[in-house]
């Protein structure tokens, strides 16, 4: 359904390696930056990107609105939290664990980045 999703941040270079280190836990190459110093990384089944507003004025986060990265597994999904804590994010919701729901068991892990984007890791549990 998407083809991608962008996210706005002030300090690109302190995206890059918070982004570098979560979205690295969950296999994905190191990002790409462009000439317009835009942040790029793509996978098969889309892409993530991260740039300064181009309206000049500063970033902010959606409020209620929060980007879910796919995990295959659980530890998967805790490297994720754990690389985006050491690497500038801050912890939020209630910590990693099993939640359940009208979609089943899911495992979830939360975090705001740097820019305070909220994000959360999935795995889907059988």
């Amino acid at each position: 359904m998407f083809s991608h999703i962008m996210v706005g941040a002030d300090d690109t270079a302190a995206a890059k390696t918070f982004y570098d280190a979560t979205l690295g836990a969950l296999g994905v190459p190191p990002g790409t930056m462009d000439d317009k110093g835009r942040i790029f990384y793509v996978t098969q089944s889309g892409i993530f990107a991260v740039t300064q507003p181009i309206d000049g004025g500063p970033a902010s986060c959606a409020n209620g609105g929060t980007i879910g990265f796919a995990a295959k597994t659980l530890a998967e999904a805790d490297a994720w939290h754990a690389a985006g804590v050491a690497n500038g994010g801050t912890t939020c919701e209630d910590p990693p664990g099993v939640r359940e729901g009208s979609f089943g068991k899911l495992y979830l892990a939360y975090l705001r980045d740097p820019s305070g984007n909220k994000l959360c890791a999935l795995h889907r549990m059988s």
